[in-house]
């Protein structure tokens, strides 16, 4: 009879294996993530004990280790740069994910040509043709002499297009599109992508080419494939944004070279993303301060302080069940807040539709914007728009009282720099020396910042 190949179902989570299918990962507990694959054949028992036996690095002390700091070159676009650390690292390896379409295969194409005037860089493409990315560089303008590029998604014929070109940085578009012959499974099944970045991984390591890998995201926004992809990488970036806006945010969500939560603002223009360097002066282009329901929050993302609008409705609830939406804010902390503004400054909402949003596509995800919104929400709830150039930044506490945030110094520079004249923080960061030009109001509790604008 033929023998026909096991099938296993895998996490996309864990990369545990089960031999059927289950609604939940028997190991790390995640809903619907089990897929099909093939299992791939054991090794001999001579090949595992010679795998165990073979040479290993001596053991050293780790006093003994020489500390250099890690050399980077520049990508030649400076908001990238930001991002990764300071530049690109010799053998790093990168993975880059973003919804489809939002610009992952441009921005890579521009930083190649920048890179490529000095360095030899290579393109290895698996979902487009050369003549589709032979558009795009024309679309951009960019000298495409610069760089090489291949069309293949066979892992081994990739590996050694890499060892016979050695370029200083190759992009692989993308990792879900590669398939390697030592697995049987289909092009991006958990086997194949977990191998093909492993692979490559290896090859970085060992030839020092600084790789970049594209990945997909999936429609929860995390990326595509297993988990143990993120841990195998050196740094793993997010490229955000909103398809009706033409700005893009690149996160920085691990570097091992460099310090993570780092983000990089670009505007999508007709010749490619251009960088942008001050980026609270786009999110602010539309404020008025004259109108009820909008703060303005300081927020920090890795070392750039941002200025951001927090808007807020407050409207009387003509349904059964009050609605809480939020938009770049946590929904569940707003639930919260909510209760922390009805027990220590006596304002009830619970009667009343409350909507958030943080203009400009931008995700805020400390809780520094506590003060901001509560703030927000008190002015839409009142109709009455909060001091002139006003900017707020506290993390609210259960108790009523109003905790210190990291960076409260540079935060407050930031916004006397584009023209703010008041701002209320926590006590706690009120600096020693007076900034000249803007006034700081520090405040203990919650109550003290709405008495303090219910009097302006």
């Amino acid at each position: 009879m033929a023998k026909f190949n096991k099938t296993l179902y895998q996490c996309t989570q864990c990369g545990g294996s089960s031999p059927k299918w289950q609604g939940q990962c028997p190991h790390c507990g995640e809903w619907n993530t089990l897929t099909e694959t093939v299992a791939a054949p054991a090794p001999a028992a001579s090949a595992r004990y010679q795998s165990w036996t073979a040479q290993t690095q001596p053991v050293q002390q780790l006093s003994q280790v020489q500390a250099a700091e890690v050399p980077r070159e520049p990508s030649g676009i400076e908001e990238l740069d930001r991002v990764l650390g300071g530049g690109i690292v010799k053998g790093a390896v990168v993975l880059l994910g973003g919804d489809p379409g939002i610009g992952k295969s441009t921005l890579l194409l521009q930083a190649l040509s920048a890179i490529g005037s000095t360095r030899k860089v290579l393109y290895v493409s698996g979902e487009e043709s050369p003549q589709q990315i032979a558009l795009r560089a024309s679309r951009l303008t960019v000298d495409a002499a610069r760089v090489r590029l291949l069309s293949e998604i066979r892992l081994e014929s990739i590996l050694a297009t890499l060892q016979t070109e050695m370029p200083e940085v190759a992009v692989i578009d993308s990792i879900q599109t590669l398939y390697s012959d030592q697995v049987t499974s289909a092009p991006g099944s958990v086997s194949q992508v977990r191998e093909c970045a492993a692979q490559l991984t290896r090859m970085a390591k060992q030839s020092g080419i600084t790789i970049i890998l594209v990945g997909h995201v999936t429609k929860e926004g995390s990326l595509a494939g297993p988990r143990v992809l993120e841990h195998i990488v050196d740094t793993v970036l997010y490229f955000e944004g909103d398809s009706h806006s033409s700005y893009r945010m690149i996160r920085a969500i691990k570097n091992r070279f460099g310090a993570a939560n780092e983000l990089g603002v670009f505007a999508m223009t007709d010749r490619g993303l251009k960088g942008v360097s001050n980026p609270s002066a786009i999110f602010l282009s539309s404020y008025r301060d004259d109108v009820s329901g909008s703060c303005v929050l300081v927020t920090q993302e890795g070392t750039r302080p941002l200025l951001v609008e927090i808007q807020a409705l407050v409207d009387d609830a003509h349904g059964f069940q009050p609605k809480r939406l939020t938009v770049g804010l946590e929904q569940n902390r707003l639930a919260m807040l909510m209760a922390v503004l009805n027990r220590h400054a006596g304002i009830a909402c619970f009667d009343q539709d409350v909507f958030l949003n943080a203009v400009g596509g931008v995700k805020i995800n400390e809780p520094a914007a506590d003060l901001a919104v509560i703030l927000a929400m008190v002015s839409s709830l009142r109709n009455k728009s909060l001091p002139e150039k006003l900017v707020v930044f506290g993390e609210v506490g259960l108790s009523g009282e109003v905790r210190p945030v990291t960076r409260g110094q540079e935060r407050l520079k930031e916004a006397a720099k584009l023209g703010f004249e008041r701002a209320i923080v926590p006590a706690a960061n009120k600096p020693r020396q007076a900034i000249d030009g803007l006034e700081v109001i520090g405040v203990d509790r919650l109550s003290e910042a709405v008495e303090y604008c219910a009097r302006r």
